[in-house]
C-alpha cells in the first residue's frame, strides 16, 4: 500500500514510517527513500521551519462528502477560509480554553476529524481515539473521557441514541467531574437525547447540538455558550452565518419548516470541486434551486426566539397526501419501540399512485418481526407523527447502510429501489458497512420482476 501511494505522488521526496501497528515495520524494498520515525528522531536531524506564503484561497485539502445523497463530492477548501472559520468556531462557539481537553469521536473520513485537529488553533488540548465506539462495550468512550480528563465530549446523535438503547450510564463508576460539555452532530438529536445527557451527566452539563456539513467543514447552527439550551433545539446561528428557512417561493419564514439556506458568503465555502473545471457541478449542487443562494438540502425551523430545529434532509422528506415530514420525526417514533435498534424509511415514487413507503428495521437479538410488533410500530407513528405516515410495509434487515460518519443512506436506498444501479447510487468505499446495500439491491431486482 505504501509503495502504491509513493507511485501515485510523483512529487514525494521522502517517506517517514511511523511504527504504529507494527513496532518494527519492514520499510525495505519496494519503498523508496523511507526511514522509520525512531531512526529520524535519533539522527539528530533538525532544520529551521520554513513557511511559504500562499493566496487566501490556496487549496488546503480535499474532503469527500459523506455520500448520503449519492456519489461523494470531492470538495476543495481553501487555506484562509478554513483558518478563519475554525478559529471562530472553536474559540467562540465550542468555547475551548487553556487547560481544557477537547474530544470528538470521529473517523478520519469525516470532516469532524479535520475540525478536531483544528482544535490546536486554541490553547486547549485535543484527544484522539482510534478504535470502535462499541468495543468491548458501549461504555468505552466514557472510559476514555475519564482516563483522559476530557472536558468537552463530542459525539454523534446516533451514538447517544445507541447508549440510551444499551442502557449505558456514563456517570456510574466513573469520575467525569472534569466533563462540563457534550456536543452532538451528524444528525438531529432527539429531545429524549437531551433528557438522557442531563439525567446521566447533570443538569449543569452544557449540551450543544450542532448542524453543518462537510461542504464548509463547519456548522451553520449550534452551540452558543452565552445562551440557554432548549430541549430538542440548537441554540443559535453561527457567527457570520446568514442562515434562514425559506419556503418554496424563496421567502424567509419563522416558526415554520423550510429549506436551510445561507444568503451571504461564509469564509469556508468550497473553492471548487476537484475535477469540476467549469464549476458547473458546484453551482448545480448549491445555487440552482434558489439562484445565487446556497441551499444546503436540510429542513430547518428558525424559532421565534432564534433557536433552530433540524428535521433531516429535505431531499429525503416523506410526502404523504401533501403532508411533508422529516425522517428524523419518524425515526424518533419508531426507535421509541424497545425491540428496535435501528431503522431506515424511504418514500418510493410509483406511477399513478401516492408512492410506496417501506420501513426497514434492525431488531434486538432474538426478536422477530411479527404482527404484534408491526401493530406497535404503526401505533407509535400514528400517535407521534401522523396517520398518513404509517409505513405501508415493514421489513426486518440485518443492518442499516451508513456512511463512515454514521449517517443513514436514505436517498441512495430510494434510488436503488427505483432502479438506479447501486454503483451509480452510492460509493461503497464511503460506507461503514457496504454489504448492507446488498439487501436493497436484491429487493430492487424482485420489485422489477414483480408483475404489474
Amino acid at each position: 500500500m505504501l509503495a502504491e501511494l509513493q507511485d501515485a505522488i510523483p512529487s514525494l521526496e521522502r517517506t517517514v514510517v511511523l511504527p504504529y501497528l507494527d513496532p518494527d515495520p519492514d520499510i525495505g524494498a519496494p519503498l523508496r527513500d523511507a526511514i522509520r520515525w525512531d531512526e529520524l528522531a535519533a539522527s539528530g536531524a533538525n532544520g529551521e521551519l520554513a513557511f511559504e506564503r500562499v493566496p487566501f484561497d490556496h487549496p488546503l485539502w480535499v474532503l469527500y462528502s459523506s455520500g448520503t445523497t449519492g456519489l461523494p463530492k470531492a470538495i476543495v477548501q481553501g487555506q484562509g477560509g478554513i483558518l478563519l472559520e475554525h478559529l471562530k468556531k472553536l474559540n467562540l462557539h465550542v468555547d475551548a480554553h487553556p487547560g481544557e481537553r477537547l474530544f470528538w469521536f470521529t473517523t478520519t473520513g469525516w470532516m469532524m476529524w479535520n475540525f478536531l485537529v483544528s482544535g490546536l488553533l486554541t490553547r486547549a488540548a485535543i484527544v484522539l481515539y482510534d478504535g470502535s465506539p462499541g468495543h468491548p462495550d458501549m461504555g468505552v468512550l466514557w472510559d476514555l473521557a475519564e482516563r483522559a480528563g476530557v472536558t468537552t465530549f463530542g459525539t454523534s446523535a446516533s451514538y447517544i441514541a445507541a447508549c440510551m438503547k444499551d442502557g449505558v450510564e456514563p456517570g456510574r463508576g466513573r469520575d467525569l467531574s472534569r466533563l462540563t460539555a457534550v456536543g452532538s452532530t451528524g444528525s438531529p438529536l432527539a429531545p429524549e437525547g437531551f433528557d438522557w445527557v442531563h439525567e446521566q451527566l447533570g443538569e449543569d452539563t452544557w449540551l450543544f447540538s450542532t448542524s453543518g456539513g462537510t461542504d464548509l467543514c463547519t456548522a451553520f447552527v449550534g452551540g452558543v455558550v452565552l445562551l440557554p439550551v432548549y430541549r430538542g433545539e440548537l441554540q443559535g446561528r453561527a457567527l457570520g452565518a446568514a442562515v434562514e428557512a425559506w419556503d418554496e417561493d424563496g421567502r424567509a419564514v419563522v416558526g415554520e419548516v423550510g429549506e436551510l439556506v445561507v444568503t451571504e458568503p461564509m469564509p469556508s465555502m468550497p473553492v471548487c470541486f476537484w475535477g469540476d473545471e467549469d464549476g458547473s457541478r458546484y453551482r448545480a449542487s448549491y445555487f440552482e434551486h434558489y439562484p445565487g443562494v446556497w441551499r444546503h438540502g436540510d429542513w430547518i425551523e428558525i424559532t421565534e426566539r432564534g433557536t433552530a430545529i433540524i428535521y433531516g434532509r429535505s431531499d429525503s422528506t416523506i410526502n404523504r397526501s401533501g403532508v411533508r415530514m422529516g425522517t428524523s420525526e419518524i425515526y424518533r417514533a419508531v426507535l421509541s419501540v424497545e425491540e428496535i435498534l435501528d431503522a431506515l424509511v424511504v418514500d418510493v415514487p410509483r406511477a399513478g399512485t401516492e408512492g410506496w413507503m417501506p420501513l426497514f428495521v434492525v431488531l434486538r437479538e432474538g426478536v422477530s418481526l411479527d404482527d404484534e410488533l408491526r401493530a406497535e410500530i404503526a401505533r407509535r407513528v400514528r400517535s407521534q407523527c401522523s396517520p398518513r405516515h404509517v409505513p405501508d410495509e415493514v421489513f426486518q434487515i440485518e443492518e442499516v447502510p451508513r456512511t463512515l460518519s454514521g449517517k443513514v443512506l436514505e436517498v441512495p436506498v430510494k434510488r436503488i429501489l427505483t432502479g438506479t444501479p447501486v454503483e451509480k447510487a452510492a460509493s461503497r468505499d464511503s460506507l461503514a458497512n457496504p454489504a448492507a446495500l446488498d439487501y436493497f439491491t436484491a429487493m430492487a431486482r424482485s420489485l422489477e420482476a414483480a408483475p404489474g
